[in-house]
C-alpha cells in the first residue's frame, strides 16, 4: 500500500505526465525492479487504492444486519461506505476525489479504474449471494455465478460508480460540494424493482 500512497502523492503533486515509476519507486523507498514486479505500469500503482474503497463496500454488504433485503444491505452498506469519517476519513476522501477526476483525464489510469470496477462488481456478487444463500456454501457459489446476480451485481456497482464519478468530476462554480452519498442512494433505489427472490442458482 506504501507505493500506492507514493504513487497517489507524486500524481497529485507533480502530475501524472511528469511521475516516472522510478520517482514512484524512489519515494516508496523501493528499488525500481522491485515495482516492476508488483505494477506493469505507473499507473497501475495506484489500483490498491482504488480498490480498498470497493472491498470496504463489500465487506460493508456482508455484514449488514441480517433481516435486510439485499437493496436494504446495499443502501446500508453505501452509506457506511460513502459516509466521510465512517467508512472512509475525509482526507481520505479527498484523495479519492483527486484520483478519480485523474482517471477522467488519462486512458491508461481510466482503464486501471475500470479494471477495479469490474472486479468489484464479481466481489459484490459474492457478497450478495452469501446474503441469499443462509449460511449454504453450494448455493452461494451457483447464485454468485448467475447471470440474475452478476446483473444485479454490475448495476448496483454502477449505480454507485457514477454518482462517485460526479462528485469526483462537479466542479459548478457557486455550488457546494456535496458527497456522492445522497445520489449513490437515488441511483440504487432502481434496484428495488429487481426480482430478488426469483433468482436462481
Amino acid at each position: 500500500m506504501e507505493i500506492a500512497r507514493a504513487a497517489a502523492r507524486l500524481f497529485v503533486s507533480q502530475g501524472l505526465r511528469a511521475t516516472r515509476a522510478e520517482d514512484i519507486a524512489r519515494a516508496a523507498g523501493i528499488a525500481p525492479r522491485t515495482f516492476y514486479r508488483y505494477f506493469a505500469t505507473k499507473e497501475e500503482a495506484v489500483a490498491p487504492l482504488y480498490a480498498m474503497g470497493a472491498q470496504r463496500w463489500a465487506e460493508a454488504v456482508r455484514r449488514a444486519p441480517a433481516e435486510l433485503s439485499p437493496p436494504q444491505a446495499l443502501e446500508h452498506a453505501v452509506r457506511h461506505t460513502l459516509t466521510p469519517g465512517a467508512g472512509v476519513s475525509a482526507p481520505g476522501w479527498e484523495w479519492a476525489r483527486t484520483l478519480i477526476r485523474l482517471a477522467g483525464t488519462s486512458p491508461a489510469l481510466r482503464k486501471v479504474w475500470a479494471e477495479v470496477c469490474h472486479t468489484t462488481e464479481l466481489t459484490l456478487a459474492e457478497a450478495l449471494a452469501q446474503r441469499m444463500a443462509e449460511g449454504d456454501d453450494n448455493v452461494a457459489a451457483r447464485l454468485a455465478a448467475s447471470c440474475d446476480l452478476r446483473f444485479a451485481a454490475a448495476a448496483a456497482g454502477t449505480a454507485v460508480r457514477v454518482a462517485v464519478e460526479h462528485w469526483a468530476c462537479d466542479d459548478t462554480p457557486g455550488k457546494p460540494r456535496r458527497g456522492p452519498l445522497e445520489p449513490a442512494l437515488r441511483n440504487l433505489e432502481a434496484l428495488r424493482a429487481l426480482r430478488w427472490a426469483n433468482m436462481t442458482p
